[in-house]
């Protein structure tokens, strides 16, 4: 038995979608061999959450954790996928019935967007009680398909509080379309920024294969 690993990052480019007011990614040529330099290099410049990315709970919560402090042992191991088709808005009964998994990942019709497609203000995201059930069951990581866990401009902030502030690690902009339901190996990468309030990753699903 193998594990085929699938890439489930939003990759990073110039002109890519980001949350609104976030400044664009760039990335610029620093030396160039082809101008006759010894070698190329280049920079970069991005917001925190940008992509695929990483929620840290000082995010939203002023005295909460900062992404280097969150164990990293959550980013490795087994994650629940639930598929939930018809909804506009996830509310605790559309996680399913029985407990909920302590790391889940929730694929909506927003995986369905290209991946080119412009900022949807009218993206699937959790509502205030799907966040509290996820809290009440002791899930520990709650992955989305798209750049926030929370509707647009919630008011208060209600979902990322309610998660945060019970050290819930949010991933947001996972690629999950043309994955079913189902438990996966699940790896995601954050970037090691020291003081953070969170950071873009690298995000693989795990499939076991018998040959």
């Amino acid at each position: 038995m193998t594990v085929r690993w699938h890439d489930v990052t939003i990759p990073l480019h110039e002109g890519m979608v980001v949350w609104p007011g976030d400044p664009p990614f760039e990335f610029r040529p620093a030396r160039r061999i082809a101008d006759g330099a010894g070698s190329n290099t280049s920079h970069i410049a991005l917001p925190t959450h940008l992509g695929t990315h990483v929620d840290a709970p000082w995010h939203f919560e002023e005295n909460g954790k900062r992404l280097h402090e969150i164990d990293s042992a959550l980013f490795f191991g087994e994650a629940r996928l639930i598929e939930i088709p018809g909804v506009d808005l996830v509310h605790a009964e559309d996680l399913g019935a029985g407990s909920l998994a302590p790391r889940i990942l929730i694929k909506t019709r927003n995986s369905d967007y290209p991946d080119e497609a412009p900022f949807q203000t009218n993206y699937v995201a959790l509502a205030e009680d799907a966040a509290q059930r996820i809290v009440d069951e002791g899930v520990k990581l709650a992955g989305v398909d798209y750049l926030s866990v929370a509707p647009y401009k919630q008011k208060n902030h209600v979902t990322h509080h309610c998660l945060l502030s019970n050290d819930v690690i949010v991933v947001e902009g996972l690629r999950l379309r043309g994955f079913p339901s189902g438990s996966y190996s699940f790896t995601m990468l954050p970037l090691a920024l020291v003081g953070a309030d969170g950071a873009p990753c690298r995000a693989f699903l795990g499939i076991e294969e018998f040959r």
